[in-house]
């Protein structure tokens, strides 16, 4: 694994040229409220795509059923970023990390992918335990899982609730990471042969238990705050953002 340190924009460009060559399939993660982490990914992208590089953009930030819309929204305002945007990016997101890679997408005319399980089904299979996805050929997310894996993803979603998830609740919530992860890849699989980057949160990219497990090859970059986030092949260490503490609010909470 290759761990970066980057101090300034143009020390991470010059990382990103003597990197050495890449599989076809990328997975640049992210710390969604990180907007150094974001500028960095996006000189990443971008540098590769300047190299000659002409990948399909897999966004997690896209529910897979938006995808007929993105493809609307492209043909009826072509290279107009803030149109798609505004038609079919929804509210749950930062759109100004995004706004420059749906721009490099646009001068370049490289696909963009709707990628994520869409939240009313993530919300069925939290409910009842499956759910079956239409116009998903090959992901059937209700197929048993291995018990190694929904292990490591139940210590995953505590430790990104602080500790304060209910017990009762942390099987359910591993089980809709995983399928969220299995889409992913099912989304990426039918572009592989011309290249294909995913971006999406770190841990989707983790090596271990993200979407790395359901592909059979990829290079998996991670944007981290820590050191102790190492389950990459290649590793950013990025300043931590200013935030809220995220786990005084569980604390008050319970």
């Amino acid at each position: 694994m290759k761990i970066i340190v980057p101090v300034l924009l143009s020390v991470l460009l010059s990382a990103c040229q003597s990197a050495p060559t890449l599989n076809n399939t990328v997975l640049l993660g992210e710390v969604h409220d990180n907007e150094i982490g974001h500028q960095q990914r996006y000189a990443w992208l971008e540098k590769k795509v300047a190299q000659g590089w002409r990948p399909a953009i897999a966004m997690e930030q896209f529910d897979r059923e938006r995808q007929g819309d993105i493809e609307r929204a492209r043909k009826q305002h072509p290279n107009d970023v803030d149109y798609l945007i505004k038609t079919v990016g929804g509210e749950r997101w930062d759109w100004r990390f995004y706004k420059p890679v749906i721009a490099l997408a646009y001068r370049y005319d490289l696909p963009i992918l709707a990628a994520n399980l869409s939240r009313k089904e993530a919300g069925e299979l939290f409910k009842k335990g499956r759910v079956d996805l239409q116009g998903a050929e090959g992901v059937n997310l209700n197929d048993p899982l291995p018990a190694k894996l929904i292990e490591q993803q139940r210590v995953a979603v505590q430790l990104g609730h602080c500790g304060q998830l209910p017990v009762a609740m942390e099987e359910k919530m591993a089980r809709a990471q995983i399928a969220r992860d299995r889409v992913m890849a099912a989304t990426m699989l039918p572009y592989q042969s011309r290249g294909v980057v995913l971006l999406a949160g770190n841990g989707h990219v983790r090596r271990d238990i993200g979407v790395p497990q359901w592909l059979t090859s990829a290079y998996s970059v991670g944007f981290i705050e820590s050191k102790s986030e190492a389950n990459f092949d290649e590793v950013y260490l990025i300043p931590a953002a200013e935030r809220v503490d995220s786990c005084a609010s569980f604390q008050m909470k319970k």
